[in-house]
């Protein structure tokens, strides 16, 4: 179904893609106009990509030291996260205003999400392990099929790029403690990388006058490539995250817990077939697996699998770029729920051509995708951008997406509905983007619609999901950075309205205005820094009577080089210890997030 598009952007592993392209612009441009793969599939600078996207680097990851996914991602431009809770609860994601289940995730180029639920389990990623995360956003259906709506965002793990070994320890309040290492390095053309992590928390209430719920995380990830002497390459990758979560039950002494899996494998190959034409093939493993129990006991096991394979081919007219390729994607489940079906296969097609005209670029994609669930959807994209000076560029796109019905949707016994229509939608988008030496700016306005929104509603005596809806979503993003005299500044302001057009209220659980401030500054071998988040307020429920505040959040942090091996990190989150909440219990009560986290770590590297 959707899952095809999980192979296509594997094919070219972000992080080697800035080397692939020769990319000889001063370091400070090519931090602020880095190389990005995931918006068209090949290796293109942000600005030429005419895509509104958001590069977080490993610098930025390894200074910020952010202790879940969900700090990485909140507050960026057109990103609003909602959780259950701190420290492995459940968290969903909303790219423009999109719902949870609109967004693509892809690790290393896999799609992974639990087609039960239809959401990436964002909650259970390490945050340690990542090297780079691209956040493109707007719809990516014609490139990767279903779900990529509101857009995609990639996380990439491999570590190759830093040849050495390396080993931190941390510790912090809540009895939380920290341990991971990795190694990296070359040889005679085959290159690696290993890294493994382990972190458990006590945690914090997750309501007024309850208990800490607890979690632990342990993943590793492993990268294996070798280039053979006609530039040929092939490699295998693994990652997998495992542990338990505690939650909170029907009563404050009730004990919930989930114990969970998420893991990817895949096998990659690169080849030139000719100096004009390179062919990718991949082949993946995708796992979301959860048993929970109460008190002990078990309640339920789902878990889901995706296993999916993709060729793409790219060939160089030119100045110009033509990209066609095919996937196939084979979804299945394994639960104590017995659903009526718990397989399904989608294949798709795609071809995209980039033309440069010198001042001018023009992108056009479409894909065809043949799903035995709910039968074919087509989509389709076109982006035009021009050079009104050599430091601006103006864009405008327009794309169609869709959403896929998850096997929930579909299939979950008395709840299900095998008659549900995929969701569709289309986007338009203008944008302007200034590229400077030291800084760069972006403003994006965009519009959404999306038909046959699958909502849950009681229709003819019988709650289910129908398409009844239709959404509407308009809004605007201002971002930028800066890089100067030893002072990096990233800044990010989104407004956006979405909107049930039906009912014309607020879809729930969507702010309407954000804005993120990420301040640092480096003093020789210190390093000081913050980060500021402000969120306006939301509607628990579609019918907006159940309000949520905004919040403010200040993180702080410094870091000591005292050696040139050794170093050290101190991380405050959330400085003024707000103790605030961004979801409701179905009971009423809100889901309160951490208050005040404190962590110090000690690190060491051999290079």
């Amino acid at each position: 179904m959707a899952v095809l598009p999980v192979c296509v952007s594997v094919l070219t592993p972000a992080v080697a893609t800035a080397a692939d392209t020769e990319d000889h612009r001063p370091l400070q441009v090519a931090a602020l106009d880095p190389v990005v793969v995931t918006p068209t599939l090949t290796s293109r600078t942000a600005d030429a990509s005419l895509s509104s996207v958001t590069v977080i680097d490993e610098e930025q990851l390894r200074r910020q030291q952010p202790m879940e996914f969900s700090e990485v991602l909140r507050g960026q431009p057109g990103v609003d996260m909602v959780g259950n809770g701190s420290f492995g609860k459940t968290s969903s994601l909303f790219l423009r205003g999109t719902g949870s289940s609109s967004t693509l995730l892809l690790v290393d180029g896999v799609r992974l999400r639990s087609a039960t639920a239809g959401s990436p389990s964002w909650q259970f990623l390490p945050p340690s392990l990542i090297q780079r995360v691209e956040i493109v956003r707007g719809p990516r259906g014609s490139l990767y099929g279903a779900d990529a709506v509101g857009g995609v965002v990639q996380v990439f793990t491999d570590g190759s790029t830093n040849p050495g070994a390396w080993v931190e320890t941390g510790a912090g309040n809540m009895n939380s403690r920290r341990l991971a290492a990795g190694a990296a390095g070359e040889s005679d053309g085959t290159r690696y990388s290993l890294s493994v992590d382990r972190f458990d928390t006590d945690g914090d209430t997750l309501r007024e006058h309850s208990e800490e719920r607890g979690y632990d995380n342990t993943s590793g990830v492993v990268h294996l490539t070798h280039r053979f002497d006609n530039d040929a390459e092939l490699g295998v990758f693994g990652f997998r995250a495992e542990g338990t979560t505690e939650f909170e039950g029907s009563t404050p002494e009730q004990r919930k817990e989930t114990d969970y899996v998420l893991q990817v494998a895949g096998v990659k190959g690169n080849l030139w077939v000719t100096d004009s034409w390179q062919s990718k093939l991949l082949i993946s493993d995708a796992r979301d697996e959860n048993e929970s129990f109460t008190d002990g006991n078990q309640d339920s096991v789902f878990n889901t699998r995706s296993r999916a394979a993709n060729w793409q081919n790219i060939f160089l007219l030119g100045e110009h770029r033509l990209v066609v390729g095919g996937d196939f994607l084979r979804d299945s489940i394994d639960s104590t729920t017995r659903y009526a079906e718990d397989e399904r296969d989608n294949s798709g097609g795609f071809a995209q051509v980039l033309l440069d005209f010198g001042d001018l670029d023009l992108q056009a994609s479409g894909r065809y995708d043949d799903n035995e669930a709910f039968g074919h959807k087509t989509t389709g994209g076109v982006a035009l951008g021009y050079k009104v000076t050599p430091r601006h560029r103006l864009r405008a796109s327009y794309g169609t997406a869709f959403r896929a019905p998850t096997f929930n949707d579909l299939y979950y016994p008395g709840f299900g509905n095998d008659a549900l229509e995929p969701e569709s939608s289309e986007s338009v988008e203008l944008g302007v983007r200034g590229q400077f030496q030291t800084w760069f700016w972006d403003l994006a306005v965009y519009q959404t619609d999306v038909e046959d929104l699958i909502a849950y509603a009681n229709l003819g005596g019988l709650y289910a999901p129908y398409n009844v809806n239709e959404a509407r979503i308009r809004g605007a993003e201002l971002s930028g950075g800066l890089e100067l005299n030893q002072w990096r500044l990233a800044a990010a302001v989104t407004a956006q309205a979405p909107r049930d057009r039906e009912t014309d209220k607020v879809l729930q659980r969507r702010s309407k205005r954000s804005l993120r401030l990420d301040l640092d500054r480096d003093l020789g071998d210190l390093s000081l820094g913050g980060s500021l988040v402000l969120k306006g307020d939301r509607y628990n429920d579609a019918a907006n009577q159940e309000p949520l505040g905004g919040y403010g959040i200040l993180d702080l942090r410094a870091g000591w080089r005292f050696t040139p091996r050794w170093s050290t990190r101190l991380t405050v989150k959330n400085v003024l210890d707000k103790r605030y909440a961004t979801a409701t219990n179905f009971a009423g009560w809100d889901y309160l997030n951490a208050g005040r986290f404190v962590m110090l770590s000690l690190r060491y590297d051999l290079h």
